[in-house]
């Protein structure tokens, strides 16, 4: 499978505590027409946590279904418990997903064999390709460059999603080892494509998929002059779109654009005012308000 380009990680809308299936549908069309090359359902921006089991897979069959083949999508799939993340992943290919997402399990804070382990056992079980996910400012555990290394020889583990904040990590996979590698922070896109990432899992792309898709289109035609002009024009939003965990601020950006009722599942609530006011500002000078 060939990941290039913008992929969204959608957020999941909510009305009255519910599932918003209806602005789902409608986020979702503004996904396509802007070009993206993925879908990213049900992961970190899309409050995986709050969302018991049968939301979660109606949440992938729906956005499965309403995408109807037009881009990809990658569903979030990853658990703590091995068991667990092979049961939503046999159920995300069962409702027609392209890709999995595996977060590295947190809390358990599992060693780096038991890491190997983990997402072996995921491939081997589903035959379906595997983006890994390495983020351990949540998960609390890295995946090593030499677990990704061994991780690589296997057919299904196909992708990295890099959400470390080091640049480096992606010159030292792409020496370690053949496997594509996504950047997993906005601000780093233009930075890790540089030295061979090929796309992002894009936060930013909730609010301007258009833009982020042109950013990863430039990049990766070599045109990294108009590339890092989208990139300085949108680097405040960037950097505030986490002024608060995500993913609460994203949720407020759009609720000022009008495209959600900003609602949350606890334990993730409203946007502090005072940070409201800074990210407000912040679209206003960056032309997304």
């Amino acid at each position: 499978m060939n990941f290039s380009g913008c992929y969204t990680a959608m957020v999941t809308p909510f009305v009255n505590g519910e599932v918003d299936y209806a602005t789902m549908e409608k986020l979702i069309e503004m996904q396509i027409a802007g070009n993206v090359a993925g879908l990213v359902p049900v992961g970190t921006t899309g409050e995986s946590p709050s969302l018991g089991y049968e939301d979660h897979m109606k949440v992938i069959e729906f956005v499965v279904k309403q995408v109807a083949g037009r881009c990809q999508v990658i569903a979030g799939t990853g658990a703590n418990s091995t068991e667990e993340a092979v049961m939503l992943t046999k159920q995300a290919k069962d409702l027609g997903a392209d890709a999995s997402l595996q977060v590295t399990p947190y809390y358990n804070k599992p060693s780096q064999e038991g890491l190997y382990r983990h997402f072996l056992t995921v491939a081997e079980e589903v035959d379906l390709p595997v983006v890994l996910y390495n983020v351990p400012g949540r998960s609390g555990v890295p995946i090593s460059i030499e677990t990704v290394k061994r991780l690589s020889a296997h057919k299904n583990i196909q992708a990295i999603k890099e959400a470390a904040g080091s640049v480096d990590r992606v010159s030292q996979v792409l020496n370690a080892c053949d496997i594509t590698v996504l950047s997993g922070d906005d601000a780093l896109t233009v930075p890790m494509m540089s030295v061979g990432a090929t796309g992002v899992i894009s936060v930013a792309s909730n609010v301007i998929p258009a833009e982020m898709t042109e950013l990863c289109d430039l990049a990766n035609a070599g045109d990294f002059v108009k590339a890092l002009e989208i990139h300085r024009k949108y680097y405040d939003f960037f950097n505030d779109e986490f002024i608060e965990t995500n993913p609460i601020p994203i949720k407020a950006a759009m609720a000022m654009k009008g495209l959600l009722k900003e609602e949350y599942r606890l334990p993730m609530c409203e946007i502090a005012d005072d940070n409201r006011a800074v990210l407000k500002a912040t679209m206003e000078r960056c032309g997304i308000l």
